[in-house]
């Protein structure tokens, strides 16, 4: 029993199982050889065959098979009717039910599925998107929310609701590689409804080796605000259309777009670290200084995903850190350029200082070479 055939024993059963073979050629509506348009894309074509349950290929008008997911197609031309187009409305104000295409699948058209895997997509990237259905009345408008698996493998997954406690499931099920699932239709009113999400995410490979992954257990916030703000939704590479798009997974790393997962903190932070290095300059009459940059963006090379909290506990640690090499060296100057923001990471500099190294000595470093945004400590 393959990975399909053993989700399909645990998960709800698709809208076309326990159905007779006359009842789902009466619901059921795709054929090879029906003309059709792309729902979430431009383009389309003619059906030409089944690569299996979930997607057809579609051969475009350059002759070209493209593999697309049933549910992103529309029928404008069946193939008894070639030169009668359908009239359907618009995608993107039809209902949810109103976009699920109907599909009559023949098991002798059916081909097993090999997807094309790529050397980026062994790390497993996975993203939350949510997608506008009028841009121009954000106010007011509802969101299509996407599954996206940017990696080569196969993903078992479970997205709910949760109060931090107690969870409710919105939707289970596993997608494909290098592909995306529509979810839900959200509407404005539910955004209070998704502010918390836990997404749990299974990684493997069907018919050959690969490296295993941890298994996700990912708590996400998601901030409602960003819903009204046009600038939230941008261009990507996923949609034709401008969407927001929220971190799962990144780089085989868990972790949401305004939480970070506790467990996995100090992973995410090791993958982002960059070589810390101490610049040390020469002072006439006086000892050498070191100069430590403690802006966040000097030490990190991406920040996506770390609190405030985060960046200052970090920020601290590697205050903490200059500070008990150079204990040693009596006399040693250290500047320490924390800016002037709103003055917490200096705060917090002063205060360790008193409580940790009450023998040091400290002042404004030089106002002309550092501004109002730095502090020099002596070693005594």
């Amino acid at each position: 029993m393959n990975f399909a055939e053993i989700w399909e024993t645990l998960l709800p059963k698709p809208f076309y199982k326990n159905r007779s073979s006359k009842e789902k050629n009466i619901y059921m509506g795709i054929k090879i050889g029906d003309r059709v348009r792309f729902l979430n894309s431009t383009g389309g074509g003619v059906v030409k065959k089944f690569i299996n349950k979930e997607m057809v290929e579609v051969e475009d008008e350059d002759g070209f098979g493209v593999p697309t997911l049933i549910r992103e197609c529309v029928i404008v031309e069946t193939e008894n009717t070639i030169h009668t187009q359908e009239k359907r409305k618009d995608p993107s104000k039809q209902k949810l039910e109103d976009k699920k295409p109907q599909v009559v699948i023949d098991e002798d058209d059916v081909e097993e599925y090999k997807p094309t895997e790529t050397a980026e997509g062994e790390k497993i990237n996975v993203y939350l998107a949510f997608v506008p259905m009028d841009i121009k009345q954000l106010s007011f408008t509802s969101y299509e929310t996407y599954l996206i698996n940017d990696s080569n493998y196969y993903l078992a997954y479970n997205i709910a609701s949760s109060n931090g406690k107690i969870a409710m499931s919105r939707s289970a099920g596993y997608i494909q590689p290098n592909t995306k699932i529509f979810i839900e239709e959200l509407k404005k009113e539910q955004l209070n409804d998704i502010e918390l999400l836990n997404v749990q995410i299974l990684a493997l490979k069907q018919g050959k080796s690969y490296s295993i992954k941890p298994t996700y257990d990912v708590e996400v916030k998601i901030n409602a605000v960003k819903f009204y703000k046009l600038h939230s939704f941008v261009e990507n590479d996923f949609f034709d259309e401008p969407a927001l798009l929220c971190e799962i997974i990144k780089n085989d790393i868990g972790y949401g777009s305004d939480v970070i997962n506790e467990e996995s903190l100090d992973k995410i932070i090791s993958s982002k670290e960059t070589k810390f290095v101490a610049k040390v300059s020469k002072k006439q009459n006086i000892p050498d200084i070191i100069e430590i940059d403690l802006h966040i963006g000097q030490l990190l090379d991406n920040l996506n995903g770390l609190s405030n909290a985060d960046m200052l506990e970090y920020q601290l640690s590697k205050f903490n850190e200059t500070m008990q090499e150079n204990l040693s060296r009596k006399g040693q100057k250290i500047v320490f350029i924390h800016g002037k923001g709103e003055g917490v990471l200096r705060k917090e500099i002063i205060t360790q200082l008193k409580t940790k190294y009450g023998n040091c000595q400290y002042q404004d470093a030089s106002f002309r070479e550092y501004g109002f945004g730095a502090t020099m400590v002596t070693i005594k």
